[in-house]
């Protein structure tokens, strides 16, 4: 099917469904085009709350959609592909969070939101990239278990002063820890104007380099302070801010470097999606109502 005709059937499945669809702003360009909300994973939480439609399509991966749902248990939540997973989230199970409570028994469990959900049923609160410094902040300790992103858990702890607990040790989005000092060198010698936007789950060493350590939602937001910025983050964010701020120019820090879970939706997989109603995304009561807690503590400390 050709993309206007694709278009034009997406929308009225939309319609006849009640459906919504919700995009990560790492999503293809044409995804974003379509998408009715669009933002980062805190964005997406926040919005998921007071969604009036019956149907919500998650255009992101595994752990957002799951998000969603325990968000919204009474509206149907369907994950376009199976294929759409975060390596990271997968990095991080029970077993870890197990192991470092009996290691540090009074320190609260923090949570990145790229976990699954069984992982969140066993956190005190969930964060996101763009308030996980606020929410630890807030915490009265001083020491704290982290997973599973270890370089947003250095910042944590660089920002706050606490001792942050990385778990697992090796936690790391594979898209942002292939970001190095060379990759800013280039940046900084081919736009000689340009500042650097760094994502914080890049490496310590990428951080130290960076203008501004920000979320994407954060990009959004600190764009507009200069004419020209270097994105170090996933590629389709410069496609956002593009869109967002056209009189601003942004280069992605690496065109090759994407997110394989993010790109396995396709204008077609939503289609599909709201065809045949699928991939309904279940999380067990007992679970979500557990990890609830943990996403709700989050939306009220931030």
């Amino acid at each position: 099917m050709e993309m206007e005709k694709l278009i034009e059937e997406i929308n009225r499945l939309k319609e006849e469904r009640n459906a919504i669809i919700m995009a990560h702003n790492y999503q293809l360009p044409e995804i974003q085009d379509i998408a009715d909300f669009l933002g980062d994973s805190l964005e997406l939480a926040r919005k998921a709350v007071n969604v009036e439609a019956d149907v919500i399509v998650f255009a992101g991966v595994d752990f957002m959609a799951e998000t969603a749902k325990i968000l919204n248990p009474e509206k149907t939540v369907l994950l376009p592909t199976r294929r759409a997973t975060c390596a990271m989230a997968n990095m991080l199970t029970v077993n870890h969070i197990l192991e470092a409570k009996k290691q540090y028994p009074d320190a609260p469990v923090v949570l990145y939101v790229n976990s699954s959900a069984e992982a969140k049923a066993y956190a005190d609160v969930t964060v996101t990239s763009a308030n996980a410094v606020k929410v630890v902040e807030k915490l009265d300790s001083d020491v704290i278990i982290f997973g599973p992103d270890k370089n947003l858990a250095h910042y944590v702890a660089k920002v706050t002063g606490k001792k942050v607990i990385p778990i697992p040790a090796h936690g790391h989005c594979y898209v942002h820890e292939r970001f190095t000092l060379e990759d800013v060198e280039r940046a900084r010698k081919l736009y000689l104007n340009a500042k650097l936007m760094v994502h914080p789950e890049c490496r310590p060493e990428v951080q130290e380099e960076a203008d501004v350590i920000v979320s994407t939602g954060g990009m959004i937001k600190r764009a507009p302070e200069w004419n020209e910025w270097v994105v170090f983050t996933e590629r389709e964010m410069v496609y956002r801010l593009s869109k967002l701020y056209p009189n601003i120019k942004f280069h992605p820090a690496r065109e090759d470097f994407f997110c394989i879970g993010m790109k396995a939706i396709t204008l077609n997989h939503i289609y599909e999606s709201l065809r045949d109603m699928k991939y309904e995304v279940e999380v067990p009561a007992e679970i979500a109502e557990r990890a609830r807690k943990a996403i709700e503590r989050m939306l009220e400390m931030s």
